[in-house]
């Protein structure tokens, strides 16, 4: 049995994604709380909402690589560069329908990311997570 995580976070700018996403992680129960953005400025707006406004902070974030006005690279740019008591204990996993070299080879160049998976969300991809995030935690 896998233990809950209190919140996962997940950001995509395709409402029906996020719709899709929400519903999947609903289901099997593996989060408390399910958030869900539709860019990376509402993800960062999120976090540091989480300080000031006792949001929860997520556990876990799924994020889209391909998106408007700030990429999924660009928000780990800028979610690294975020204080320590901001980030801390939060697992990042790549979820996108990219195949791009470059994204696999930038993925692969951080070791801050937990994994790179392909969409659809499905119990599988989730079960997988969680296992890895017991493994380094």
């Amino acid at each position: 049995m896998i233990k809950k995580k209190k919140c996962v976070l997940f950001i995509d700018d395709d409402k029906a994604t996020n719709f899709f996403n929400e519903r999947v992680a609903n289901n099997y129960g593996f989060f408390k709380k399910i958030i869900t953005v539709q860019s990376g400025i509402e993800g960062l707006d999120y976090l540091m909402s989480c300080h000031s406004n006792n949001n929860p902070k997520p556990d876990l974030i799924f994020l889209d690589i391909n998106m408007p006005a700030m990429n999924g690279w660009e928000f780990l740019d800028r979610f690294n560069a975020l204080s320590e008591e901001y980030i801390r204990g939060i697992k990042i996993v790549i979820l996108t329908t990219s195949s791009e070299p470059s994204d696999i080879d930038k993925f692969n160049k951080n070791n801050s990311l937990l994994d790179y998976v392909n969409k659809p969300i499905n119990l599988d991809v989730l079960t997988n997570v969680m296992q890895k995030i017991l493994n380094v935690t």
